[in-house]
Formats: C-alpha cells, structure tokens, sequence
C-alpha cells in the first residue's frame, strides 16, 4: 500500500501536477473543471457564489451589475440589527449557482447572459454618528454609480447597457436615500420609486414626536420612515410617478393627515388588502399604469411587505401582508419597468429564527430583480427574453457537472 502511495505520488509529479512552472491554458481549464465548482453550501459567501471584488476602492473594475452591501441600521425606529442583512441574504443565496440559475418563468439564466454580475461587497459605514454613515453612503453611492460598464455594454446600441446598475442588500430602509442621491447625479433628473412596504416612509420627521426637537432640521431628520421625504425635499423623487405598494400601516393622530402629506408628495398608494379585489394582475397593471416603462425607476422594496408569518426576521413587522409567492408574482410581473436601481432592505437575522426564512425569502427576491434587469437589457437588444447572447468571455462552465448538481 505504502509503495502504491509512492508512486501514485511520483506520478502526479511526473506530470507536473506540483509544479511551480506557469500553467498552461489546458492545464487551467483542467483545474477549473476539477476544483471550480461550489456546491449550495460551500464556498466564500458571496451572493450567488458571484466573484467578489471590492469596488470601492477598484475604480477600474467593470460590471453590469453589483450587488452592494449597505450594512446601516442605526436609523430604525424600532428593532436593530438589519446590519447583519447583507450577510445573511447572501448566506441564503448559496444554492443560486450560474449552472443551475435558469430562471424558467424569464426563459433565461441572468448569471450566463450578456451582464457581467459581481458582488461589490458592502459601504463600512460607521454605526456611530449617523451623518457621517449617511455622508459615507452617499459617496460610495456616487463613486459606483458613474463608474463605466462593461466595453461590451458601453457599445451596444441599447442604452439600457450604457450605465452600470447596483441591487443593494440593506441594512435599513433609510439607504434609499444616498441611493437616490447618487441616481439624480447620474441620469440628470429626479427617479421614480415604486416602493414595496407596510409603511408609507413618507412621514414629515416631525411625525416622530420629541420635546428636544424644534421645527429646525436636525441629523433626526435621516431615519427610515422619513427618507422619501427627505428624498422629495432634495428633488430626487418623480412625483406623480411614484407608488408605493402593500400597505397596512397604522397613521399618526385620529385622522389620515399622513395619507395626505403623501399624495401631496406626489404618491399613489395601493394597499396590502387591494389584492383582494384587484388579484396580483390588478396590483401589476396598476403600477405599470402608473409609472410607465420608460422612465428611470427605482426599485425599493421592505421585506415587511411580506407576512411576518413567513418573513419574522425584520424590524417593524405588520401582520397581514402579501405572501412570498404574491410578492414574487407581482415583481415577474413589472418586469417592463426601466429599473435602474434597486435595493432589499430591512432584513433582520436576529429575528429569523433557525429556519432562515426571511432571508430565503429575500434571496428569491433579488434573483428575481436580477433576472428582470437582464431581461430588460435583452429586449432593448431586440432579444425577446431568450438566453442569447451570453456575455462575452463567459466560458462553458464544466461539461463535468452531474445533473444531480
């Protein structure tokens, strides 16, 4: 046996398999199809077992598409600990692979097709002064925002592939607003927001009652149920092109004065208990109605805006909401929006419990996000949501691969 060993081991020293020489393009393609491959739980996290680069401080890094942490949770009014979101949405991602990632309902794979995808990591964004992490945000936001995309990208005639997009993980909810900062810099004008909530996070901060706070703006004012607010004040927001969807929040005071603060602001609301009389399609072709397929929109979405039956892990939970798998329709379903921002915020860990589900459920949601950006990009190609064309320089992953993967 000890003989057999040897000279098993001489062999593979024969072949060159410990040698320091530089690898050949074969002996390359050998070692990826042996050692390149993770299964759901192995691997670095990042989300979908995507390449990780830190972007930040990368300027010459290209992509399509990053994924971007924002580790913020220190503007709740409520329950922390969505700092630890970005992890553990991306924990949940593990069984997202590009060799089993085609999505059936879109007739294509978004992490084999024409955009190049990776994770950019998260913002360290301090957790104690909370101008300074809102200071911070919105410059990593700008940084990243006008970074160039791919050359293949850039050249194409569809202009939909000309700017680079981020899906941020959050964090709270109030990392919506250096995302929109950073968006009104890059396409020159304010950004529709269609918003998926219990809670309107339009409320003017004063809404927050305190005898320390007078009517002069203070860093109070940044927190996560007055962000489009402050997003609105600044000009980021296209009112009257902007909706929020799944509401069930309770108001201030004994009237709905907060009702009108919001469509003042220029929001159209629709409720978490219309999808009983409108249906999913109802609640798609109203959003669609409302903000059309052609202007830039920022996609937001509170994973509050699901049950807490079914997603417990966030920090203001609201029963009686959409189920997952209304939520998920509803987003296939405005696929057609020019979405060229989104984010997944208030996922709370803490709160999970051992069964992950909230962060499963987040997961789902951002491969579905993802699969509607590539979409998009295919059909502004003239493609009509087929797989082709694959991103240049993708290659073939591993014929090796067992259909039991």
């Amino acid at each position: 046996m000890k003989l057999y060993h040897f000279c098993s081991l001489s062999a593979l020293f024969a072949k060159g398999a410990y040698s320091h020489e530089e690898a050949s393009e074969e002996r390359l393609k050998d070692l990826e199809g042996k050692w390149g491959i993770d299964w759901g739980f192995s691997g670095i996290s990042t989300f979908a077992h995507l390449p990780h680069v830190r972007c930040l401080t990368q300027p010459g890094e290209t992509y399509d598409i990053g994924i971007l942490g924002a580790p913020f949770d220190t503007a709740v009014s409520y329950r922390p600990g969505a700092r630890f979101g970005p992890r553990a949405i991306r924990a949940a991602t593990g069984r997202q692979t590009s060799f089993r990632g085609y999505n059936a309902r879109a007739h294509l794979n978004p992490y084999k097709s024409w955009a190049k995808i990776i994770d950019c990591g998260d913002i360290p964004v301090t957790p104690f002064d909370n101008a300074l992490a809102l200071r911070q945000m919105s410059e990593a936001f700008v940084e990243l925002g006008q970074r160039s995309p791919t050359p293949e990208a850039e050249s194409s005639s569809a202009v939909y592939l000309h700017k680079p997009k981020l899906l941020t993980l959050g964090g709270d909810h109030s990392i919506a607003l250096p995302a929109l900062r950073a968006l009104e810099k890059v396409y020159g004008k304010p950004i529709s927001v269609v918003h998926f909530d219990a809670h309107l996070d339009t409320w003017l901060p004063t809404k927050y009652p305190s005898g320390w706070i007078g009517d002069e703006r203070t860093q109070s004012d940044f927190n996560h149920g007055s962000m489009f607010w402050m997003a609105g004040q600044e000009g980021l927001i296209a009112n009257g092109s902007s909706v929020h969807a799944g509401l069930r929040t309770r108001l201030a005071g004994v009237d709905e004065d907060d009702y009108e603060d919001d469509s003042q602001q220029g929001w159209a609301r629709i409720s978490t208990d219309d999808i009983d009389t409108m249906g999913t399609q109802g609640i798609i072709d109203t959003i669609l109605d409302r903000v059309g397929t052609e202007v830039p929109v920022y996609l937001s979405i509170d994973i509050d805006v699901i049950d807490p039956g079914m997603a417990p892990g966030t920090g203001t939970p609201e029963p009686g909401g959409w189920t997952t798998r209304e939520l998920i329709r509803i987003l296939r379903g405005i696929e057609t929006l020019n979405v060229v921002g989104a984010d997944i915020v208030e996922v709370s860990p803490a709160y999970d419990g051992s069964t992950e589900a909230t962060a499963l459920a987040a997961a789902q949601v951002g491969f579905e996000v993802l699969t509607s950006m590539v979409r998009r990009g295919l059909i502004e190609m003239g493609k009509s949501g087929t797989q082709e064309p694959a991103r240049p320089g993708a290659e073939v992953e591993e014929e090796k691969v067992k259909d039991e993967l």
